[in-house]
């Protein structure tokens, strides 16, 4: 029997982050005896998805941390193309940063050396400028240029170079999984006694990108205006606890269920009546995309959310630049509102996996044949 080619993805960890999931959801559709997907990471722990990885017979293997010791991670990570002469295919996802291992591979004379856009801005602070200084350089290590979307693309790549050499990878969903479902939906709400109150969600990891204190903040007005309103948090992450003692000072710890990290997520979007996500800087961000497979409405970031990402009607953009009681009242004034099953409208906009798979493990194939001529 013939070995499956093996494809190498290069990223920090592989947690129940965006681009982590995405990897996932096209991972479980690919063709497994054809094509395997393995991972170069350097986070320390276990990861949420690893186990699932080797079930289906993927390997994880580990580097140091770039941003900790950058000479070590370079060796390191050098050290390992040298050993592993079997990947001919790297998919990188770290943004600009992708430059460094994408050089590395480069040198190590690795063929296909694929750069992923996930977003379409900078965070602020050191990481942000470090970033900025290596963007020019992913067109020269890289020898492939895909994006999540157009403006992810063109952030990262520049208008012309991506039209002339980008391609779209879509943040593609199991849209079947996600489909509106009035009894989960009424299930779920029944057990946790959410019946009668407005619930708004949130999935995000804990870190400063999500803005989880705007979110909190927001929350805060909504309650003034509802006092039976729920907020679920679900998601980990570094600064969960300092959200748990902001969401205790202002007296809403019993209207905000932190859940930590969940398997059914798709049912707990089933359960909430808004989606929010005030983030800082994003790309099309996959828990939207969930979202509104769910049939519901949203709310996120304008000027930092791609309008793309709106592919249902169901996105509303609020700017950042508004305090958290005028998101407070834009979205209350959308409530109620009746929900629909936009599973169609996802299989139509091309961001079913099911399908958005087959032609991922179609280009991953075409390299290497071009490589055979």
């Amino acid at each position: 029997m013939t070995e499956p080619v093996r494809v190498l993805h290069m990223l920090y960890s592989m947690n129940r982050g965006g681009a982590e999931t995405l990897i996932m959801n096209y991972y479980r559709k690919v063709e497994r005896e054809k094509i395997q997907f393995d991972f170069l990471i350097s986070s320390p722990e276990r990861c949420d998805f690893e186990d699932e990885i080797i079930k289906m017979g993927g390997r994880v293997f580990r580097v140091p941390i770039l941003s900790k010791d950058p000479l070590m991670y370079i060796k390191k990570v050098n050290e390992f193309f040298k050993q592993h002469k079997e990947y001919k295919i790297i998919h990188s996802h770290t943004s600009a940063k992708n430059a460094i291992p994408l050089f590395i591979a480069k040198l190590n004379n690795i063929p296909h050396r694929i750069c992923h856009s996930h977003n379409i801005k900078n965070e602020k602070g050191l990481s942000g400028f470090i970033k900025t200084i290596l963007r020019p350089f992913v067109k020269y290590v890289s020898t492939d240029f895909v994006a999540c979307g157009e403006d992810a693309g063109i952030w990262l790549y520049g208008q012309k170079f991506y039209e002339k050499h980008g391609m779209l990878l879509r943040n593609a969903i199991d849209a079947e999984k996600h489909r509106y479902n009035v009894d989960i939906r009424k299930y779920l709400r029944e057990q946790n006694n959410w019946s009668d109150k407005i619930v708004i969600g949130n999935i995000a990891r804990f870190d400063v990108q999500k803005n989880h204190e705007l979110l909190i903040d927001i929350f805060f007005y909504i309650r003034k205006k509802k006092s039976d309103a729920i907020l679920i948090l679900i998601g980990d992450g570094p600064l969960r606890e300092n959200i748990v003692k902001k969401v205790e000072t202002l007296g809403l710890k019993e209207s905000v269920v932190f859940t930590g990290v969940v398997e059914n997520v798709e049912d707990y979007l089933q359960a909430i009546d808004v989606f929010l996500l005030p983030s800082l800087y994003e790309g099309l961000p996959l828990t939207l995309i969930e979202a509104q497979s769910s049939g519901l409405k949203c709310f996120t970031s304008k000027d930092v959310v791609t309008n793309e990402s709106n592919i249902t009607g169901l996105v509303s953009f609020i700017s950042l630049a508004d305090n958290a009681e005028k998101w407070a009242e834009k979205i209350l004034s959308s409530i109620p509102y009746q929900r629909q099953d936009m599973y169609q409208t996802i299989l139509e906009s091309g961001y079913d996996v099911s399908s958005a798979a087959i032609s991922l493990q179609k280009f991953y194939f075409s390299k290497l044949e071009k490589s055979l001529k």
